[in-house]
């Protein structure tokens, strides 16, 4: 059995990992992350072609986990899904599927367009989902799910598919990669057609992932449950409706957060993970942020103000290296970057949330390599 430690550093690897191939797809790789570590559902929504079935088979190989992929039609039969009837048995009058290979023995599995199951379908994924149990004719079938990560182009809209819907506790409207990545996403997709993606060492085992699991439930989250309460009153009141299935599990999203910034507590922003499980579509979603970057101390305003800073020291670098050693104006940068520095230091030594320490760490370093350059040219 691995330390409590140990399963902190196998969780944020997890996350590293699983985005590290990916431009631009830190986020999704979170929510699926948070999605495994819980044992809960993920949907994506956005439209085709941005990495989503390839991260949710990465989260399985990283796992070593048993896989299943499938994109529904309106057209798909249950056969196709939960494997056809066994001929013979049924000669002597038995009703078995032959699952070899199928959804009912996978561990992680990606169904793409979900939202196009049929009635026979649908029935069988809502019991899947939430009981883990198929019940085929006569039998009742326990499966081996642990997480459903599923994709779709639109929010549904018609009635007999929000059950569906709200059983999927994480959601993320996925977005294409914005412009300043455009040159990493084309060398990296350039890489991938010479080399491929490379074979996937597992960074964890199904059974790391329940020992996970178990730490995550083991998490203090009694010093937010009145913060999340006054957000569920915000939130009604400004016309967003959350379920009880969702209230329900919204303390278990917090404790995985807690967990993969490599801690045992909840605090307040890890509120901030809210935004995946609230909000019922894109506008929603823009609702929910707002709210919750006014109401929640949130390292989302601490990533906001480095990426400010990053940027500065980019067009830093290239102003600087154009101007004449001594100008006068090296002064006024040398004492503004070494504010700069000390500004960044804090931000490093206090986050909370781990990625945000390390991108201050690294910012630092990029700082201090400037303020580097200043000094050579004033020649101090």
């Amino acid at each position: 059995m691995s330390s409590i430690q140990q399963l902190f550093e196998k969780a944020s690897t997890f996350v590293k990992e699983l985005s590290r191939p990916f431009v631009g797809r830190d986020e999704e790789a979170l929510v699926i992350s948070l999605g495994v570590l819980t044992g809960e559902h993920v949907i994506l929504v956005g439209e085709p072609g941005t990495a989503k079935s390839a991260m949710a088979r990465r989260a399985a190989e990283l796992i070593n986990a048993r896989f299943f992929k499938y994109l529904l039609t309106r057209f798909t039969e249950p056969d196709e899904l939960f494997g056809p009837i066994d001929i013979n048995a049924l000669k002597v009058g038995k009703y078995v599927r032959i699952t070899n290979n199928k959804l009912p023995e996978a561990e992680i599995a990606f169904i793409d367009e979900i939202f196009n199951a049929n009635s026979a379908i649908l029935n069988t994924l809502l019991t899947l989902m939430n009981e883990r149990i198929i019940y085929d004719g006569y039998n009742e079938i326990r499966v081996p799910l642990w997480t459903l990560i599923s994709a779709s182009n639109n929010v549904p809209d018609e009635p007999e598919l929000q059950a569906l819907y709200d059983r999927f506790l994480f959601r993320h409207f996925v977005r294409p990669v914005e412009e300043d990545k455009w040159s990493s996403l084309l060398d990296a997709a350039w890489e991938i057609e010479i080399r491929g993606f490379g074979a996937t060492r597992p960074v964890l085992s199904m059974d790391e992932i329940r020992e996970l699991n178990k730490l995550v439930l083991s998490v203090d989250v009694k010093s937010v449950k009145d913060k999340v309460l006054r957000l569920f009153a915000i939130f009604e009141d400004q016309g967003i409706h959350i379920t009880d299935r969702r209230k329900g599990k919204s303390l278990k999203a917090l404790a995985a957060m807690a967990v993969i910034n490599g801690r045992m507590k909840v605090v307040e922003e890890d509120l901030m993970v809210l935004k995946y499980i609230i909000a019922r579509d894109r506008e929603e979603y823009e609702k929910v942020y707002g709210i919750l970057l006014e109401e929640v101390k949130a390292s989302e305003r601490l990533a906001r103000e480095l990426s400010e800073i990053e940027n500065n020291v980019k067009e830093a670098f290239r102003y600087i290296g154009k101007l004449s050693d001594l100008d006068p104006r090296l002064v006024d940068y040398l004492r503004s970057f070494e504010s700069v520095k000390e500004r960044v230091r804090k931000l490093a030594e206090e986050a909370g949330d781990q990625r945000i320490r390390e991108r201050a760490s690294k910012l630092l370093v990029e700082v201090e390599e400037l303020i580097e350059v200043i000094r050579k040219k004033l020649s101090l």
